[in-house]
Order: C-alpha cells, then sequence, then structure tokens
C-alpha cells in the first residue's frame, strides 16, 4: 500500500519508479532498472533493506539511499554506519509522501513544481 503510494507520487513527478515486496525482489528491481536513488524499508520478507542495498553496492558503492521504518531502534547501529560511510537519509513511518517526493526530487536534481 505503501509503496504503490510513493510510486505514483514519484511517478506524477516524471519519474522511473519500479516497487517490489520484499529484499529478493527489490535486488532484482535494481539490477533491471539501475535507478539513481532505492527507497527501502528496512523491515522486508526474505532480505532485509539494510541487507538488499549491501548486494547493491557491490554493484553501484555510492547510490543515494532512502531508508524507512516504524522502528529504528534495532538498526540504528547499522545505520549509523550507513550514514557515515554512504550518501542515506531516514523516514520514519508515519511520514508525509510530500516530504519524501521533496527529498526525492532535490536528490535526483528535479525542481519541484
Amino acid at each position: 500500500l505503501l509503496a504503490a503510494a510513493i510510486q505514483e507520487v514519484l511517478e506524477d513527478d516524471g519519474l522511473d519508479v519500479m516497487s517490489a515486496n520484499d529484499g529478493v525482489a527489490g535486488y532484482s528491481a535494481y539490477l533491471f532498472l539501475k535507478p539513481d536513488i532505492v527507497i527501502t524499508d528496512i523491515q522486508m520478507p526474505k532480505k532485509n533493506g539494510l541487507e538488499m542495498m549491501g548486494r547493491i553496492r557491490t554493484h553501484e558503492p555510492k547510490i543515494r539511499t532512502i531508508y524507512m521504518s516504524g522502528d529504528m531502534d534495532p538498526y540504528r547501529p547499522s545505520l549509523r554506519e550507513e550514514k557515515r560511510k554512504y550518501p542515506v537519509s531516514f523516514f520514519v513511518k508515519p511520514f508525509s509522501l510530500e516530504s519524501l517526493r521533496r527529498m526525492v526530487m532535490e536528490a535526483a536534481g528535479h525542481s519541484l513544481q
């Protein structure tokens, strides 16, 4: 539900978006689309967002990543390390789609309308 809403908002801004329901499918989507930005939930089936990004970073270490989660506490040490090494941002759910849209559009170098 959230992935579909995010996809719709970003596609309305003219971005190419692909969504996936788990970390394995997310990695496959990355390989297919080769996006400039990955937006991922941390808590996903099969592979969590951090595990998925570990695989993606073997191809593109500095890919811009936006992590989201309803509970970041269990992942804080890993997220601090991510922030230290890579261009990452975080959203704690719930968040506004407009704030995510703004962050993505700015990171992608698009002007907001």
